[in-house]
């Protein structure tokens, strides 16, 4: 087998040898993939089997055949576990690197700008009332403040 997979089906395996199918359950590893027991089979062990697959089909792909087909390595997926930063490739570097900062979904979401301005009309109106109000203007109130 080529190189580009080693990697991914040495994890693959490794999680199969880990996982209760084949501890407690002695099934063949080759029994723990197939229908009826994959879906008991860790949620680690899944998306490594599910990426193995795509490693294999990339081999196959005729668009790759330049590049050479280049998945993402168990190795690289620990690590970026561990740093918590994504790995999902953009232009070959990070997707999600350089990135504002954290989040924890208690931000205020932005202003709309709809908003923005119709706050900003309504304080004009306000200072054109107040100013009709004490006679210092002449013009009247549905005048735009740019008119003038």
């Amino acid at each position: 087998m080529p190189s580009s997979c080693k990697d991914i089906r040495e994890a693959l395996a490794q999680c199969l040898q880990e996982s209760e199918c084949v501890m407690v359950q002695r099934h063949t590893a080759a029994e723990c993939l197939r229908p009826p027991l994959v879906d008991e089979l860790p949620l680690k062990c899944q998306q490594l089997k599910k990426g193995f697959g795509e490693c294999r089909r990339g081999m196959m792909d005729m668009r790759k055949r330049f590049r050479g087909n280049q998945p993402i390595t168990f190795r690289d997926l620990q690590k970026t576990e561990a740093s918590g930063e994504g790995y999902q490739l953009y232009a070959g570097k990070s997707a999600f690197s350089g990135a504002q900062g954290e989040t924890d979904g208690n931000e205020k979401p932005p202003e709309d700008w709809r908003e923005a301005e119709n706050k900003k009309y309504r304080a004009e109106q306000a200072a054109a009332v107040v100013a009709a109000a004490q006679g210092k203007t002449s013009t009247s109130s549905w005048w735009p403040s740019w008119w003038k």
